[in-house]
């Protein structure tokens, strides 16, 4: 364990070669406390959510709402844990006006859609243009910020309905490097639920 102005610090689970603003495929786990199943249950190799499980898995796609530079890629909500694959790119990005699917955002988040009615992790091809409030907070451009967003939305909904949660302080990432490898993480992710009971983070 290293030290820092005389005390002891964990050091960082991120990559210190690597920008985390750089354009790229990330595979992400998040874990709730203590490994703690808050998200629901798996029945018969499908994942049953509950209020704050719902609440995980419609947050995770709100991102590119409010992260117009990001895509994603597939992503299961786990009993206690979330997996999923976050795309930086910017190639679509410029002088603070961004296009996701045809939609066009400014990078102030003034008119974001409310109504949400995904059924896969893609990105809806059409977004309603009523306005809400911006769940994820002051934006910045790299994975951990992204990433601290959705943690912070979801225990903040937790907090104001009452609901018992917490994260874990950390995430872990894992820059995914060719094509063969997204694929080959791609299908652990969809599988995940039907490989619960031997999946390392099972709580039986």
């Amino acid at each position: 364990m290293d030290k820092f102005a005389g005390k002891y610090r964990i050091p960082s689970a991120r990559a210190s070669w690597w920008d985390y603003a750089s354009d790229g495929a990330y595979f992400v786990t998040i874990c709730a406390a203590n490994h703690e199943c808050y998200f629901g249950e798996i029945v018969n190799g499908e994942m049953i959510y509950n209020e704050i499980g719902s609440i995980a898995n419609q947050y995770w796609l709100d991102i590119p709402f409010h992260f117009p530079f990001v895509t994603l890629g597939a992503h299961i909500v786990m009993p206690n844990h979330v997996h999923g694959i976050v795309v930086i790119n910017r190639t679509n990005v410029d002088n603070g006006v961004a296009t996701v699917d045809g939609f066009v955002e400014t990078h102030n988040y003034a008119s974001l859609p409310s109504e949400r009615t995904p059924t896969t992790t893609t990105i809806p091809s059409e977004m309603p243009q009523s306005p809400t409030k911006n769940k994820f907070g002051p934006q910045s451009k790299n994975l951990a910020s992204i990433i601290r967003g959705y943690k912070s939305a979801v225990k903040t909904y937790a907090t104001t309905e009452g609901l018992l949660f917490a994260w874990q302080s950390r995430f872990h990432d894992h820059i995914i490097r060719d094509d063969a490898e997204y694929r080959r993480i791609e299908q652990y992710i969809i599988t995940n639920p039907q490989n619960w009971g031997k999946d390392k983070f099972y709580r039986g």
